[in-house]
């Protein structure tokens, strides 16, 4: 049953790395703060439509707290990343955005839960994060911009606390409506951004083909299969599973977008592959404390 939840977090990240290929066949003039906007309209409308499908629950019994501050998590992550990637860089922006998640939600564990990540989680976070690093490092002029950098941080940490509260969402409501409600109120919260930036390239062909993969696939089918696998894994081991998501949009980069990587670009596909290899495969040890 775990290895089963291992993949579905697995698999959804991997969806989420099908986001920059989107990007890529997005119509000129199409605001990356906007598309991500887009992105979750139309996936927090899909989620809420399969909201209302399933079967009722009071809303007296939802962890209403819970579910807001997932909510404000997941509205923040999407400007803060995209702002600190046109801040600091692609490279920078987001080894820092995506890399820190798991070192933080790690360490959130640690501190605040009592649950010491154990030496098969250290060393799949290490090696997948250095392969990050090697993966984006030669993308662009390396330029560490003190705010860029602080955005990036941002990131990592509302990736790191949607995850963590929506652990114990999960818990005492349906995955599905778990995920409906907090991407339909999350779409909600970042609307404003829809009258700010320019949404016209939306009724373009290939906008509104962008547009719905990114909402269907990349964000209502994706958050569903993490959320599902998030109930039989660690916070932090699913976060350092996510980062399936930049070694699937390297190599969709280069199959599709016809991209070249670098020698040293492969050495990090290959650590990331190592990485999760190690996290999916390994048993964890007698030590762990996961669980106590």
């Amino acid at each position: 049953m775990k290895k089963i939840s291992f993949f579905l977090v697995l698999l959804g990240a991997m969806l989420w790395g099908t986001t920059g290929t989107a990007q890529h066949f997005a119509p000129e003039g199409a605001h990356p703060i906007a598309v991500g906007t887009m992105r979750l309209a139309v996936g927090g409308s899909v989620l809420f439509l399969l909201v209302l499908f399933r079967r009722k629950q009071k809303v007296t019994d939802w962890p209403v707290k819970a579910i807001v501050l997932a909510a404000v998590a997941m509205a923040a992550y999407q400007p803060l990343f995209f702002s600190a990637v046109a801040t600091t860089g692609v490279a920078i922006g987001t080894v820092i955005g995506i890399g820190s998640a798991p070192i933080l939600t790690g360490f959130i564990e640690w501190v605040a839960f009592k649950r010491r990540p154990d030496r098969q989680w250290w060393l799949a976070t290490v090696l997948s994060i250095i392969g990050c690093v090697l993966l984006f490092s030669t993308q662009g002029d390396i330029e560490l911009d003190p705010i860029g950098f602080l955005m990036a941080i941002g990131a990592g940490l509302s990736f790191s606390g949607y995850t963590l509260v929506n652990k114990q969402i999960v818990q005492k409501m349906p995955s599905e409506m778990a995920v409906g409600v907090v991407f339909t109120l999350s779409a909600i919260l970042l609307s404003p951004f829809l009258f700010i930036y320019d949404i016209s390239w939306v009724l373009e062909p290939s906008g509104i083909l962008v547009v719905l993969q990114l909402g269907i696939v990349a964000t209502a089918i994706a958050y569903l299969l993490f959320v599902k696998g998030l109930m039989g894994v660690p916070a932090s081991s699913a976060v350092t599973l996510s980062l399936a998501e930049p070694l699937t949009a390297a190599l969709l980069g280069v199959i599709v977008v016809g991209e070249v990587l670098t020698p040293s670009a492969v050495v990090g596909i290959v650590m990331i592959f190592l990485g999760l290899a190690v996290l999916f495969y390994t048993p964890p040890t007698r030590s762990s404390n996961y669980g106590k």
